[in-house]
């Protein structure tokens, strides 16, 4: 009984002394090969059935396949495969020279390159929330967040449904009922809508009982004298010039946003779309095709003049409208080369006193999106894919144009409904949806940080 526990403690001995000579005879190339090309494992990649690849040989099977799934069994893998390191570690102690070798042809075959850079990126895209990490996230800001979309999703549809019983009254406004036709009411109601200033001479009309036919006869002399007796040279001429713009129209031109739209229903459809997902397309828009109606007061409102910077209502401010002047070219030139959405949220600014809820949503809207293009040019940036810009942005335009010409044709057939549905929905629902993309985007820099 005594001799084989002798000689159980020398092998025992032998091992200690001398471990390589008792594994090396053991583990052979052929253990560690890749079941895609057969040769041993270069940052071998585990998937979740537990069968491990060439991190390259992965990376071709994909770009050939466009399976997410294990070349050998047909098991789906979930999120994005991860080179085992602890694998690649033995590997690379075990069979320096091997892998020494490998490596050398991997990096002169062009294809492997192409197929490792492509799968990176998809994994890129691919990166999911850490299980962890989404859960602190969730603990952290969930409640937060959640209570804040909730509250603005009530907001919004408050406004909507406001919005929504009062759309019967758009046929019912001025921009579509003949001045010949006002009623002494009605005047004073167009003559109120030139700014808080015009109510001194509320009750001078209204005493007079000025309807729309001795409206349209009424001259700057008439003016001055009594009974109307407006002696401000300002006003007299903020409102002759609004008086000849309806005698050109026939009708009372849209002095705000439900006006344009009751008159430019797939027009406002149009550029709330186009503003959102392509700010400079849509300015460059209004710029070629809508220059002296939309452009001309988009630009005075944003980039105004320093002797414009008093205290004159808005809508007073728009009616006398000039060429730009070169600084204000140069002011609104650079904001629309970096910060397009800043050009919206300045012109909704200047539209709060009109405007109060719809001005503050449009504002967020366009701080939000600023983020998320912020975040897209992060993204290029990071993974250096500068030389994609101008094909990126050619993609775009193609895009954008075939969508425009695409409801420009089919328009006529557009139900109303459906595309006050639209209109509503891209202006008080959007700003919630991109609050949500906008926490996403943190967390998922907050998880690569990590």
């Amino acid at each position: 009984m005594e001799e084989p526990q002798k000689n159980d403690l020398n092998m025992m001995g032998l091992e200690k002394d001398d471990p390589l000579q008792s594994t090396g005879p053991q583990i052979s190339v052929s253990e560690f090969s890749c079941h895609c090309c057969y040769d041993i494992l270069v940052n071998p990649t585990t998937l979740n059935c537990g069968h491990s690849f060439c991190r390259h040989c992965l990376a071709l099977w994909w770009v050939s396949s466009k399976k997410t799934e294990c070349p050998e069994c047909r098991e789906k893998w979930e999120g994005f495969p991860k080179v085992n390191i602890l694998l690649r570690d033995a590997i690379e102690k075990l069979f320096p020279d091997a892998i020494r070798m490998r490596l050398e042809d991997i990096q002169q075959n062009n294809d492997i390159i192409q197929s490792l850079a492509a799968f990176q990126k998809y994994g890129n895209d691919q990166i999911p929330l850490a299980p962890n990490t989404g859960q602190v996230n969730r603990q952290r800001g969930g409640g937060f967040f959640s209570g804040v979309l909730t509250a603005l999703t009530g907001v919004a549809v408050v406004l909507l449904v406001y919005h929504w019983s009062s759309r019967e009254s758009e046929h019912d406004l001025l921009v579509h009922k003949a001045v010949a036709k006002w009623t002494a009411e009605e005047v004073v109601l167009w003559l109120e809508q030139l700014g808080p200033w015009a109510s001194l001479y509320r009750d001078r009309f209204l005493s007079e009982r000025v309807n729309g036919r001795l409206l349209l006869t009424l001259t700057e002399e008439e003016f001055s004298r009594a009974p109307y007796t407006i002696e401000n040279s300002s006003h007299r001429r903020a409102i002759l010039m609004e008086l000849e713009r309806v005698k050109a129209l026939g009708v009372k031109p849209p002095q705000n946003l439900w006006e344009y739209k009751a008159v430019n229903p797939g027009r406002s459809l149009f550029l709330l779309y186009a503003l959102k997902s392509s700010p400079r397309l849509g300015l460059l828009y209004l710029y070629l095709f809508d220059y002296t109606d939309t452009f001309l007061p988009f630009i005075h409102t944003i980039c105004p003049l320093q002797e414009d910077s008093s205290g004159e209502d808005i809508i007073t401010k728009l009616l006398d409208l000039r060429e730009p002047t070169w600084k204000q070219w140069r002011e609104f030139l650079v904001k629309y080369s970096f910060l397009p959405y800043q050009l919206i949220a300045e012109f909704a600014w200047d539209w709060l006193e009109v405007h109060y809820w719809t001005s503050r949503f449009l504002i967020v809207n366009a701080m939000l999106l600023s983020v998320l293009e912020l975040f897209s040019f992060w993204r290029i940036w990071s993974r250096s894919e500068l030389k994609t810009v101008p094909q990126r942005m050619w993609s775009h335009f193609w895009k954008v144009s075939t969508q425009g010409l695409f409801v420009a044709m089919f328009w006529p057939l557009i139900p109303q409904f459906v595309c006050n549905c639209l209109f509503y929905w891209a202006l008080y629902f959007n700003p919630i949806i991109n609050i949500d993309l906008v926490v996403k985007e943190v967390r998922r820099l907050e998880t690569q940080v990590l």
